[in-house]
């Protein structure tokens, strides 16, 4: 949860619907990034 604070330390949004939107559009970057970190390995022979 703590990572998902430093893309922004509050909620933008006051409804429960557009924050659940903005929560998932940080999940997604979060995501990204955790996906460029993934090594790809290949089989060798």
């Amino acid at each position: 949860m703590n990572c998902i604070k430093l893309l922004g330390q509050s909620l933008m949004a006051r409804d429960f619907d557009p924050q659940v939107a903005e929560l998932q559009g940080r999940i997604a970057v979060l995501n990204g990034y955790t996906a460029l970190g993934i090594p790809v390995a290949e089989a060798v022979g």
